[in-house]
């Protein structure tokens, strides 16, 4: 396959696997989707979806978000990580906000990434999910199939971000990288990984990456 039919055959493969497209992360709007993504953060979605409901309970908009104390925020979402960093960005942008945006989320990456706590990964989660602008958010499961896939050499986020861009459709790119995060975690994980599962590496898997994997589970 030429790396034109490698792209298509990802995309055919992933379109059969998932005609309908969950979304990971528990959200009614774009304020608690931004919580939800700034959460994940070296944490599970599966613990996100479990802590959310409690913070949304107390705060589920900006303006009651400001009324609790960083220090309450913290305590909620202790069992996310990094909780010290994540509270005081979850109540700076809340206030940003208000101040700025008239309580509402707003709709560009500059914007988005100007927000305490808000890097370029969470915002283009948000104007994906959220607002519907083509982006191609990259987590390790997507950084670390374009690798094995031979569709980006793996060297960091960014470029693996670069590559699935130049390579995709952009019209596909919102579905596609959900797409990818679901493959990542059902067919080709980074432990416990059976190839034999995975037919997109075992088609057009990096050459090394195959001979590795069949170097590690050679019986001895």
């Amino acid at each position: 396959m030429n790396k034109a039919e490698k792209v298509q055959f990802v995309i055919d493969t992933l379109n059969t696997l998932y005609p309908e497209i969950p979304i990971p992360l528990d959200h009614k709007d774009p304020y608690t989707l931004l919580i939800a993504v700034l959460l994940s953060a070296q944490c599970t979605d599966v613990r996100v979806n479990q802590i959310t409901p409690i913070l949304f309970a107390k705060a589920d908009n900006p303006y009651d978000m400001v009324k609790l104390s960083v220090e309450e925020i913290k305590e909620i979402i202790k069992p996310c990580g990094l909780s010290p960093m994540k509270s005081k960005g979850i109540h700076g942008l809340s206030e940003i906000l208000i101040e700025k945006h008239n309580g509402e989320v707003p709709e560009s990456f500059e914007a988005l990434e100007a927000l305490p706590a808000v890097g370029h990964k969470t915002a283009s989660v948000v104007m994906s999910q959220a607002f519907g602008v083509p982006a191609f958010p990259v987590d390790t499961h997507i950084h670390r199939l374009m690798h094995r896939w031979n569709l980006s050499n793996g060297k960091n986020v960014q470029q693996t971000e670069a590559d699935a861009k130049r390579l995709f459709p952009r019209e596909t790119w919102n579905d596609l990288h959900l797409q990818i995060i679901w493959y990542g975690r059902e067919y080709s994980p980074a432990r416990g990984w059976n190839l034999e599962k995975d037919i997109i590496t075992k088609t057009i898997g990096r050459q090394t990456v195959l001979d590795e994997y069949h170097k590690k589970n050679a019986v001895k």
